[in-house]
């Protein structure tokens, strides 16, 4: 593979690495650029000939000119990310992003500008465990079809992707000419970040609603047909209204609430039943900033949610399920129903949210996986009513419906 040049050189194409590693999965071998090589040499055991010219690969069959095997690139653990220390109050936010890292779960900050949104949300992937090889190789093959990897360098940190509002629907799941992967493919076993989320056009909204459900995405077009993965963690953020500031607090919204009410319903129902923390942000004030950092940052909140994800993983080899996927967030059917083990006091209080309508039947799943990774990072143990309580304080409908419920 490659695109051969009018003086006969073998000039660099995308693909190299899936084309590898499908060469290498039918026992057959490649050639391609020698531009791709440190690329496609990551594919393993697939016998490979990188090519920088057409005469140099004749010269290779003819034995004058040998062309030895490419070597793969380098690996690297990413940039470095930045620290939740830097992140001053605003605790209850940084639990519940501590509880989205463990889970793998959806979350929306909602609070006015310059309250910490984008802050906290930048600093998730230091959150999250690196990619392991399988998470890797899955991840590296998009990037190489969008034509992302340079010089055959891969990188172990997660993919953190944050498009534009003024993002189109194909920009999101993936289009054009030759159909390359959206930012939700690209995204891939790491995080989508969208900021101003209100500002997106409602049609690229609810084009992720599919990706969020089923883990991927497929772009039809007249001439093909082509399914993307897109197995990706949705971190959201927007203001309360228009104006940025609500209906409270010094520089208040003169038309709260109906400003918040109209541009908070810019975002549809069905996708917002698909995010499962939904956490208001305060404004930080002048006594927040003058408080010294916090104890803890992103090395120690990082171990707690290794340590989750670990229980989570450990629970789905004892279930003989190796090739599940052990993250709550992903839990469904019957296997949602091994692990999400309610006391009596939890599943009470779990029902009474759901009669008081402030649950879909989606929203219950959603609430029992959040319970679950709750419970995982108190230990793994049963689901009590204190974390279904938590949960439905995520869940914002939910505790909602509980307030309203009469005594």
């Amino acid at each position: 593979m490659g695109e051969l040049s009018l003086d006969g050189r073998i000039v660099a194409t995308v693909g190299a690495l899936p084309a590898a590693v499908a060469a290498g999965a039918l026992d057959l071998g490649l050639i391609c650029p020698a531009a791709c090589g440190a690329e496609a040499a990551w594919a393993g055991d697939t016998r490979l000939l990188a090519a920088p010219s057409l005469i140099s690969l004749v010269n290779h069959f003819r034995g004058t000119q040998i062309l030895s095997p490419p070597e793969p690139g380098q690996m690297t653990d990413g940039a470095p990310t930045a620290d939740l220390r830097e992140v001053k109050g605003q605790e209850n936010a940084k639990r519940a992003l501590e509880v989205a890292a463990a889970g793998g779960h959806n979350l929306l900050f909602i609070g006015p500008p310059g309250s910490g949104k984008s802050m906290m949300a930048a600093r998730l992937p230091g959150l999250l465990p690196p990619l392991s090889p399988a998470e890797l190789l899955e991840t590296s093959m998009v990037h190489s079809v969008a034509g992302l990897i340079a010089k055959g360098e891969l990188t172990r940190a997660r993919p953190f992707r944050a498009p534009h509002h003024s993002a189109t629907m194909a920009a999101l799941t993936g289009g054009g000419q030759r159909i390359k992967p959206g930012e939700v493919s690209l995204a891939h076993n790491g995080v989508l970040f969208l900021d101003e989320l209100p500002e997106f056009s409602a049609q690229a909204l609810d084009s992720l609603r599919q990706p969020l459900e089923t883990g991927e995405v497929i772009v039809a077009r007249a001439n093909a047909h082509v399914r993307y993965p897109a197995r990706f963690q949705l971190i959201a953020a927007e203001n309360p209204c228009k104006c940025g500031h609500g209906g409270g607090g010094r520089g208040a919204c003169g038309r709260a609430p109906r400003c918040q009410l109209d541009y908070q319903a810019k975002v549809s129902g069905p996708f917002m039943d698909r995010i499962d923390l939904q956490i208001e942000v305060p404004a930080v004030t002048a006594a927040d900033l003058s408080l010294p950092p916090p104890a803890e940052g992103t090395a120690e909140a990082a171990r707690r949610v290794a340590i989750a994800r670990e229980i989570q993983a450990e629970r789905a080899r004892e279930a003989g399920r190796d090739d599940a996927e052990p993250l709550n967030a992903r839990a469904q059917g019957s296997w949602l129903d091994a692990i999400a083990e309610l006391e009596p006091e939890a599943r009470g209080l779990l029902s009474r949210a759901a009669e008081a309508g402030g649950l879909t039947a989606r929203g219950w799943t959603r609430t029992l996986r959040l319970a679950r990774t709750i419970a995982d990072l108190d230990g793994g143990h049963p689901i009590r009513r204190v974390h279904v309580a938590e949960a439905l304080i995520y869940r914002r409908a939910g505790a909602q419906a509980l307030v309203r419920q009469p005594a």
